[in-house]
């Protein structure tokens, strides 16, 4: 692979002038020398296309038209999209500085790895860092054994998955899981992609600053959280429903572990539910 092997980048927007210019900044503004940038546009009505016509010579493809949802536009900016490494930035999101490089030194250094999760970041309406933690939901059966929270005081039911900003992958996967998104999904969409990912290859983790959620208020993805554990829930039992004898023992056996949490201070036992619960595949 080349030392700047090329990346895509899809952002999609709707109505969010507020914050497409630093979003379309926090890409350009990194001046990867092998960057495909394209941004699809849903039919604003604000200022967002003359924001974007702001930046259209340093894109590789942009418009703006209605459309049916985030993942058919998603769908429509990965399908222009030529890149060896693959992954999206929303139109509030952000990519941290020299992230582009770093992605670019990871994936042409270790040639094993194929999708990759940087350490989660979360940043207020200013863009300033409020939370950053490391990935702990590392190995396909994280998702499998049903990790979910019953937080009783918000009476919200809750689990943790990959950040998505954080999150990109070479072509080869895309290609190998479908080359495209589950567009009949209103907000889970990432969440269906990355258990098909987990079908054909383990996800590889760095500590490295990648990309950054906004935090804001009545966002659609914490509006819509419910929404997005109903169809995260069906995705999983469509998963189960494929797996393997071996991955249904492995998970029979985390189950009990969890069920049986004294099980867990047995040396082997220890060893065998980190083996499958956290990844090895770390890169500094």
């Amino acid at each position: 692979m080349d030392k700047y092997p090329k990346i895509s980048i899809v952002t999609i927007s709707y109505n969010q002038a507020d914050f497409l210019e630093q979003t379309i900044l926090s890409v350009l503004g990194q001046n990867y020398p092998n960057l495909e940038y394209i941004i699809i546009d849903g039919g604003s009505t604000d200022q967002s296309v003359n924001i974007i016509r702001k930046y259209e010579k340093s894109l590789a493809f942009w418009v703006s038209e209605k459309d049916n949802g985030m993942y058919e536009a998603l769908q429509k900016g990965f399908k222009k999209s030529t890149g060896e490494i693959m992954g999206w930035i929303n139109s509030d999101d952000l990519l941290l500085g020299n992230s582009l490089f770093v992605l670019a030194s990871i994936f042409s250094e270790n040639p094993n790895c194929n999708w990759l999760e940087g350490t989660n970041t979360v940043v207020d309406e200013s863009g300033k860092i409020i939370n950053q933690s490391f990935p702990y939901n590392t190995t396909k059966y994280c998702f499998y054994k049903w990790n979910f929270l019953n937080n009783e005081k918000n009476n919200i039911r809750s689990f943790g998955t990959l950040q998505q900003e954080s999150t990109y992958w070479r072509r080869s996967l895309w290609e190998k899981s479908g080359s495209k998104l589950d567009v009949s999904l209103k907000t889970a969409g990432d969440f269906e992609l990355w258990m098909r990912f987990f079908r054909s290859d383990s996800l590889f983790l760095t500590k490295s600053q990648i990309g950054a959620f906004r935090s804001r208020t009545m966002q659609k993805s914490i509006a819509q959280k419910d929404v997005y554990l109903e169809e995260s829930i069906a995705v999983i039992n469509r998963e189960l429903k494929l797996l393997g004898d071996d991955d249904l023992k492995i998970l029979k056996n985390l189950k009990r572990i969890e069920r049986f949490p004294f099980l867990n201070k047995v040396n082997g036992i220890r060893k065998y539910y980190s083996k499958h619960m956290t990844s090895d595949n770390l890169i500094e």
